[in-house]
């Protein structure tokens, strides 16, 4: 076993992670481990932009981002952190420019911007040019932007290792246990502040925009330790994932006035957001294309609707829209320009379904994209013990691991990007300079013990079961029951279902015995974190009867502000119980009210 010490330890090195080990290193010694090379970690994946009110194409006010966002998430997001978050992303997006991030720009040369879901004129309730873009793979320009940023500054990097583990000692964080995947080798890296940056947990559902490697192995190991998760119900489902493959086609393109056609030919969005039509909020767009399928009007009646970004359709509804451009003629796009700003997600379809989206409409159904809960934080990405705000001496979480809470039930798009910088930010200030006043505390021997006995649970297991087996049932019975639409009956299925998995998997059976590059023995740890985060999102949506933002009920279809406005926070106990405890949710200036599209 090797013992490694830092001031500061980042466990992820997707967008969070990176700008959070930036900011450190600033003034505390400081390395990031990774279960993956840093520019292939998930961050990569987001395509259609940051959002931020610069106002480069037509007027627009931080002012209005936060009002989206507050609406967006159902009045569920923390009014406080929303406004801090909307009012640092001007700034964020210019420091990100000054970094070296190639944005795609304005004839004039200003950072070009485009209308997404559920962004708007405050006063016209009409989509506004908010996204600040770089084509159609900016999350891929700000993570190739970041880690070449964190070379410059000679930042220490840990490819390829594992986190298992988070040492507490005396209620702090004192680092972290991670193995080797080369060599199997299990490192402690000794810390005054860890801070946590390890993603989300798609791969819980069948359908999902999410890699392989997004299993919430941050989140599952804070759960282990005591501490809670927040607003777990809260999952969101993109609605434009390519039929079957759950790959993700962006908001953007809608943005560039691609309309949802169902079998019909209908441009149905008009009966579900008659104000803004194809870009309402990604919940609004999910359930609408969930009811056109099962109202029978699903493509020759199959589980799809088609995304039409073909330019005679573009600019046959942007002329019944009246939409314009900036300069107030009537907005119309040719292929080339097409190309031009949606270069990957042609390439995907070309690829991926063998039709050219020039030519082609695209088939979508929604897909398992984010989750709006996890972490309990503040604005300082200080991770919280419980519903009374008490800090966790030197732990830290940002990005979408965390939950601050900004996307409350429902998050905007271009506001994912937006969080990991401005909340990594955050995280990297506060445990330099937490690191700073604090000492080392000492490691217990038996530091790596829990770690190592989860691995060899799994190796020395003489059951029959396959962790393929597991994964499958576990990922259907939650895409069917707690997904878009949910109802009681369906949940305590799920939730039955997903006890009986896991009791299943203590009997599981892996082939590879070795070290070296064990992949099947890491598949299964953390299938056990999926188990685990499933049966927590299941607890909470089942507790929570009232329907708000992306948790959708039809057995309580309305939203219940009297009983329900509150953030759920679960605890998952030793013996295997889930508790659930509330706390209020932050509200300053915007009473809630029904959200109107």
């Amino acid at each position: 076993m090797k013992t490694h010490q830092y001031d500061v330890v980042v466990v992820g090195a997707g967008g969070a992670g990176l700008m959070a080990a930036l900011y450190a290193s600033q003034r505390a010694r400081t390395a990031v481990i990774s279960k993956l090379y840093p520019t292939r970690s998930h961050t990569g994946a987001a395509q259609g932009g940051i959002g931020a009110a610069l106002g480069n194409m037509e007027e627009d006010h931080p002012e209005w981002h936060t009002y989206d966002t507050v609406k967006g998430s159902d009045y569920l997001g923390d009014q406080d952190a929303i406004e801090f978050m909307c009012y640092q992303a001007p700034d964020i997006v210019y420091e990100l420019e000054h970094m070296g991030l190639p944005f795609s720009r304005t004839p004039e040369g200003l950072i070009a911007q485009r209308p997404f879901g559920g962004h708007t004129n405050n006063i016209t309730g009409k989509p506004v040019r908010r996204a600040c873009y770089a084509a159609d793979r900016t999350g891929h320009m700000i993570l190739q932007t970041l880690y070449q940023q964190g070379i410059k500054h000679g930042l220490t990097f840990y490819d390829e290792f594992q986190m298992l583990d988070l040492i507490m000692v005396n209620g702090k964080a004192a680092g972290v246990v991670a193995l080797e995947i080369a060599t199997g080798e299990i490192h402690i890296f000794h810390a005054k502040a860890v801070i946590l940056a390890t993603g989300g947990w798609g791969r819980v559902w069948e359908i999902t925009s999410n890699a392989f490697t997004l299993t919430g192995d941050g989140a599952a190991i804070v759960l282990r330790k005591g501490l809670p998760l927040e607003d777990m119900e809260f999952y969101q489902f993109h609605p434009t994932g390519i039929y079957k493959l759950g790959i993700l086609i962006t908001e953007g393109v809608r943005g560039e006035g691609g309309v949802l056609i169902n079998d019909k030919g209908e441009r149905f969005m008009e009966r579900y957001a008659p104000t803004v039509k194809d870009l309402a909020s990604r919940d609004v767009v999910s359930r609408a294309i969930y009811i056109e399928i099962r109202e029978g009007r699903g493509i020759n009646g199959q589980r799809y609707v088609y995304l039409d970004v073909r330019p005679e359709t573009v600019n046959k509804y942007a002329a019944i829209d009246g939409r314009t451009r900036p300069d107030g003629s009537p907005y119309v796009v040719t292929a080339e320009e097409l190309l031009a700003k949606l270069p990957d997600i042609i390439d995907f379809c070309r690829t991926y379904l063998g039709i050219d989206p020039v030519t082609e409409p695209i088939p979508v159904q929604p897909t398992a994209h984010y989750a709006m809960g996890g972490i309990p934080t503040n604005i300082k990405a200080e991770v919280l013990a419980d519903e009374k705000g008490t800090v966790v001496p030197g732990l830290y979480a940002a990005g979408e691991t965390a939950c601050v809470s900004v996307h409350g039930a429902n998050r905007l798009g271009t506001n994912s990007l937006l969080d990991i910088v401005v909340f990594g930010k955050q995280a990297g200030i506060h445990a330099a300079e937490y690191a700073e006043g604090a000492d080392f505390e000492p490691l217990p021997d038996d530091a790596a013990d829990f770690a190592r006995a989860q691995l060899e649970a799994i190796l020395n297991s003489q059951g029959s079961e396959r962790i393929a087996d597991i994964a499958t049932e576990m990922k259907r019975v939650m895409m069917d029951h707690v997904g878009v639409f949910r109802t009681a009956e369906g949940m305590q299925q799920a939730l039955d279902k997903i006890r009986e998995l896991k009791a299943r998997f203590k009997y599981i059976h892996i082939d590879d015995r070795g070290k070296t590059f064990n992949t099947e023995l890491l598949s299964a740890w953390e299938l056990g974190n999926l188990l685990d985060l499933a049966e927590v999102t299941t607890i909470s949506a089942l507790a929570r009867t009232e329907s708000r933002g992306a948790h959708s009920r039809e057995d309580y279809p309305k939203r219940d502000d009297e009983n329900w406005l509150k953030h759920t926070l679960a605890w998952m106990h030793p013996d295997g119980q889930v508790e659930l405890r509330y706390k209020p949710v932050v509200i300053t200036k915007y009473q809630p009210k029904e959200r109107v599209y």
